[in-house]
């Protein structure tokens, strides 16, 4: 199969034999302008009849539909991945669970977490050198809810280890990450907190935790779900 210039422009190899884009994977809010009356771009649903069965959805409007429960409701439709934001701070492991987590770049290699302005795990890691991001697996649903607890010793029972800079990383992950502070963002009730890359890896025989309408789930391997289906 031919391959275009432009083809072979975006698309980089990432190492394992796969290829990926060259642009970061795509967040919630999409920078990159889109031109409603290039033909390549253009938005024909709006002239296909509705299907019988999907009735057309009418979002509700007003305060009551923006209410913190409500957006925490719909918001939670979206699922993500759950991390582990840790480091040493006075030599002892300190850290909190986020969900709130995303790639951002990669030249520069920079992630994000966004962090309540009511956190007060967060104050304490801000100013360490470097921070470690744990991306938990399937298995790790415990270590979560430890970390997201008050008034407990996060961190007891848990496999980890600090880097040399004072990242601390979890055991039995699927993803770590050893980064710096780049940028904070002030943005409404939370900060956006933009981390520079330093070190990373992976371990993808480790299905990762998932987190989907204020549950944690797993993700379903399509031959199990074949194998399922047959019996």
């Amino acid at each position: 199969m031919t391959t275009t210039r432009a083809q072979r422009r975006d698309e980089r190899h990432d190492g394992r034999g796969a290829c990926q884009s060259a642009r970061p994977p795509a967040a919630v809010h999409r920078d990159d302008p889109v031109h409603l009356d290039d033909p390549a771009h253009r938005d024909d649903t709006a002239a296909r009849p509705p299907h019988p069965d999907r009735p057309q959805r009418r979002l509700p409007t007003g305060e009551e539909a923006l209410s913190a429960t409500e957006l925490r409701r719909v918001f939670g439709a979206f699922p993500t991945g759950v991390t582990a934001i840790a480091a040493l701070v006075d030599g002892v492991p300190t850290g909190m669970a986020a969900n709130s987590f995303t790639s951002v770049s990669l030249d520069p290699p920079l992630l994000s977490v966004c962090v309540a302005h009511t956190s007060t795990t967060w104050p304490a890691l801000a100013g360490r050198a470097r921070l470690g991001v744990t991306v938990l697996g399937a298995d790790q649903e415990r270590d979560c809810a430890q970390l997201a607890a008050r008034g407990a010793d996060r961190f007891a029972g848990l496999d980890w280890h600090a880097t040399a800079d004072g990242a601390v990383l979890l055991d039995r992950g699927s993803a770590w990450f050893d980064c710096s502070v780049e940028q904070l963002v002030r943005a409404g009730d939370h900060d956006i907190v933009l981390l520079r890359v330093h070190a990373l890896d992976a371990d993808h025989a480790v299905t990762p935790l998932v987190f989907h309408s204020s549950r944690f789930r797993r993700l379903e391997q399509a031959a199990d779900r074949e194998n399922s289906d047959h019996r």
